[in-house]
């Protein structure tokens, strides 16, 4: 088995250093991540020049230092670094210090990393563990290893989003599949207006209440279970799409003019 292995906090991020350690044991990794910290860039693409270094983490591994973001170092990686006879059987993204469940899945350039991937056809899992202190890497790694080995053969351009539990509260309750949710953060701006021009930082970021009845990623995450959860690639809505052809929405007339 050939994995592609990204993340968004750097190349010379813990997380991904450990996840490399784990993944070697199910075949080749080639390892292309960001060469500064990308957390948040969502699926974003770099449209200048980006300098790509093969470097070695000595002691750890070696792998190609993109300047650019998780989506940039999948697309290069794909089309230049790997070459046709080397071909990826998976991607791997992660593991990201901090958890991407709710909204922040949008945000999240791990996950992305991994949908650049499924926009390939090729099976894709986003890693990430909690915030935690003390936060225990390798415990961490060893969690979501034991998940990617049971999921290294989604199906071709499948995207499955693993989220790892406190570790300090205790061992993992179990695992739960459950969809994302959507409730979001309860969020604020701290602002500084000490200086000529006021600064903000967003900060806050707890889950608000969701209590409606039924698991979401952020509720079974926060309750100390390891988090599994299907993404699709494709953002269509078909039920809406439906919608809207049942409104039979046309062109204006003026606009009819304008392009007769």
């Amino acid at each position: 088995m050939h994995i592609l292995l990204t993340n968004d906090d750097g190349i010379f991020a813990p997380g991904l250093a450990a996840l490399y350690a784990r993944l070697t044991r199910l075949g080749k990794v080639t390892v292309a991540a960001p060469t500064d910290v990308q957390s948040g860039a969502g699926h974003s693409i770099s449209l200048k020049e980006i300098t790509c270094e093969y470097v070695d983490i000595v002691g750890k591994f070696a792998g190609y230092s993109i300047d650019g973001s998780p989506a940039d170092c999948v697309k290069l990686a794909l089309y230049e670094l790997v070459k046709p006879k080397e071909k990826v059987d998976l991607v791997v993204s992660g593991m990201n210090h901090g958890a991407n469940v709710g909204i922040n899945v949008f945000y999240s350039g791990t996950v992305a990393g991994a949908i650049e991937g499924a926009f390939y056809n090729l099976p894709a899992i986003a890693v990430s563990a909690a915030l935690d202190d003390p936060f225990d890497l390798e415990q961490a790694a060893d969690h979501a290893f034991a998940v990617i080995e049971q999921l290294k053969d989604l199906p071709d351009g499948k995207v499955a989003n693993v989220n790892i539990p406190q570790l300090s509260k205790g061992s993992p309750k179990g695992l739960r599949i459950v969809p994302q949710s959507i409730s979001g953060f309860d969020e604020f701006y701290d602002q500084d207006s000490s200086g000529e021009l006021a600064t903000y930082r967003l900060t806050g970021g707890t889950h608000r209440d969701e209590r409606n009845g039924f698991w979401t990623d952020s509720l079974a995450l926060e309750a100390g279970y390891i988090t599994v959860t299907a993404l699709r690639k494709d953002l269509t809505d078909p039920m809406t799409n439906e919608l809207l052809r049942s409104m039979e929405i046309q062109l204006a007339e003026s606009d009819k003019k304008e392009t007769s």
